[in-house]
């Protein structure tokens, strides 16, 4: 029941963000329609951990902030291969190895890595995930390391 109203409290937040009205006929439909997505959401038994990942709030603003930051690191290093005369590029395929246990630590880590400029994750397998870089700086093992160690760190936190 606490994860129903969790997913339609944020549901609703995320509506009103989007929408911005504040005229109640219209809030009376947004909450309407949340308690609808909520309800059919039940029905379906789709209200799980995965849904609504709880175990996850304590630690995933911090991880966000972190994300965000590697992001700019990235997207600067991206522009910085872009605008030079000769455009050096040195793609590169390699096996990723990943510590996480749950489906949602490997999806926020792969997630993580696409997110990323400069990488993206082709294919995941049992223990690894398979990434491209569009050059070898992007597939610095330490950094990869560090994600993959706060991805898990997240995901422990159950």
């Amino acid at each position: 029941m606490v994860k129903a109203i969790i997913l339609g409290l944020g549901l609703f937040v995320l509506w009103f963000l989007l929408s911005g009205y504040t005229i109640p006929l219209i809030l009376t439909f947004g909450v309407l329609s949340c308690i609808l997505c909520v309800w059919l959401a039940a029905r379906m038994d789709l209200i799980d951990e995965e849904a609504v990942p709880l175990q996850l709030r304590a630690g995933i603003s911090s991880y966000w902030g972190w994300l965000g930051r590697e992001i700019a690191k990235a997207n600067w290093a991206v522009v910085k291969i872009i605008l030079r005369p000769r455009l050096n590029l040195d793609q590169q395929l390699i096996y990723v190895p990943t510590s996480q246990k749950t489906d949602m630590g490997k999806v926020i880590y792969a997630n993580s890595i696409t997110l990323t400029p400069g990488t993206i994750t082709v294919e995941t397998e049992p223990g690894k995930f398979l990434v491209h870089a569009i050059t070898g700086d992007f597939t610095d093992p330490e950094g990869l390391a560090e994600m993959d160690r706060r991805v898990t760190a997240i995901e422990s936190r159950t």
